[in-house]
């Protein structure tokens, strides 16, 4: 039977089928999830004289042999059971009988999902989030490896003062300190407990919600149980919105390889085994790799959007409309998780051209550095612009080639150490150790029967 399932109740297998969509399919992403919040909710069930301690030890027992099979990919949502959490209750109560069938009191399968939710979501966020640290710390490299490799500058595509791979890579490495205070936000919005909101009105027990915040390690709950229902949609849209500023930021930097790699630009390379080629003309190296990055990173930019559309006109409470966000959430973090390691990878094995400014064609890069001469020597600003312009235009230009840049964050003082400096603070104001003690102590709690 099903959770919700009455005595001498059939539903329409049709109906069933649309209803439950890929529930069993998505539901094997909250498995871990799932038993970690029974075992908080058993601890919490014992303390308040719901469960004996015997009974209590006999979930612990059997959840923790329930954990190892997810960890060693072992667990599957039966043929006929609706979701992971019919299974896992079903799984007990085989083994537990009576025993099992009591560790849903006090709780509803709405507040169910939600925690799973907010575990699962809190979880991948933290591996983006290291992904991102990642990718940044590969950025601050190559920036601080080719600080001194020039290379032009545009603007409206049209060539415009000297830059540096130094500034190119290390403007994406700072960005992406943006993104991560967006996934900041959006953790927040994971990180904080439902449990014991039910079905949205809470419960005539004496739940100890302050108890299974802490065992799971989550900042804080959401106090009122019917708002708690409504996070649900919110926590999700701001994962995805967090998710579609990072991908845009990989996006950009997909674009800009595109262009840097082509044989107008031809500032970098891609190596041989990280390109595809033609079918019909034997020259070619195609960067299908950034390509297929900027499509896949653009097509996320969207994601909000569909969050928005699922929750339009919603009223509160409990909607099952919200059962469709599983199937837009989890797929975007496979997917920026896959985008954000193979960037990585491209960043870490493209090659840099150097000398690249030494061609004629980059002569007037250097004009305002010309006009910066002549401001140096005395000459009005405005009157020495007038003056490079004739020049250029008469053909007596000549491009000086000498770069005095000193100020903060130029191409002589790229402020690596800084920028290093701000996403590390970014990074520990997460406190993600607080959140694997509480698991850590949870599970071994479990291990080892102790309340």
């Amino acid at each position: 039977m099903k959770l919700w399932q009455k005595e001498n109740t059939v539903t329409s297998e049709k109906i069933e089928r649309f209803t439950v969509g890929r529930d069993r399919e998505m539901d094997l992403n909250l498995a871990e999830f799932d038993v970690l919040g029974n075992l908080a909710h058993a601890q919490m069930l014992e303390s308040i004289g719901l469960l004996s301690a015997g009974e209590l030890a006999s979930l612990q027992e059997e959840l923790s042999v329930i954990y190892a099979q997810v960890q060693r990919g072992e667990f599957v949502i039966e043929e006929g059971v609706e979701d992971v959490h019919s299974q896992v209750e079903l799984m007990l109560t085989r083994k537990l009988g009576d025993t099992g069938k009591k560790i849903h009191s006090g709780r509803s399968r709405n507040d169910q999902v939600l925690v799973d939710m907010k575990l699962y979501t809190r979880d991948r966020l933290f591996k983006v989030v290291q992904a991102t640290d990642k990718l940044f710390s590969t950025l601050i490299k190559r920036s601080e490896q080719h600080k001194n490799d020039l290379l032009p500058g545009y603007t409206h595509l049209q060539i415009a003062m000297p830059s540096s791979f130094g500034l190119w890579f290390g403007a994406y490495a700072e960005g992406l300190i943006d993104d991560v205070i967006q996934l900041r936000a959006a953790y927040r919005l994971a990180n904080r407990n439902p449990l014991g909101s039910g079905a949205g009105y809470g419960s005539s027990f004496p739940l100890n919600r302050k108890m299974t915040t802490d065992l799971l390690g989550f900042e804080g709950m959401h106090h009122n149980v019917v708002y708690a229902q409504m996070s649900r949609g919110r926590t999700e849209q701001a994962a995805l919105t967090a998710i579609s500023s990072l991908a845009a930021t990989v996006s950009r930097l997909a674009m800009d390889v595109c262009l840097y790699n082509s044989q107008n630009f031809s500032f970098i390379i891609l190596p041989d085994d990280m390109t595809t080629g033609s079918s019909i003309m034997p020259h070619k190296k195609n960067p299908d790799v950034a390509e297929l990055l900027r499509a896949k990173t653009n097509r996320m930019k969207a994601l909000p959007m569909e969050v928005t559309m699922v929750l339009s006109n919603l009223p509160s409470g409990y909607h099952r409309d919200m059962q469709l966000l599983k199937e837009i959430l989890m797929p975007a973090f496979d997917e920026i998780l896959d985008c954000l390691d193979i960037a990585n990878f491209m960043l870490e094995n493209m090659q840099v051209k150097q000398d690249l400014l030494n061609e004629p064609k980059y002569d007037l890069l250097f004009s305002v550095e010309r006009v910066n001469d002549l401001v140096i020597k005395g000459v009005p600003f405005r009157d020495a612009y007038r003056q490079v312009g004739a020049e250029i235009a008469d053909g007596t230009y000549e491009a000086p080639r000498v770069l005095n840049h000193t100020h903060e964050g130029s191409i002589g003082n790229l402020q690596n150490d800084l920028i290093r400096a701000r996403m590390d603070e970014e990074l520990e104001s997460f406190a993600f150790e607080n959140v694997e003690q509480s698991v850590k102590k949870l599970l071994a709690s479990a291990d080892a029967g102790i309340v």
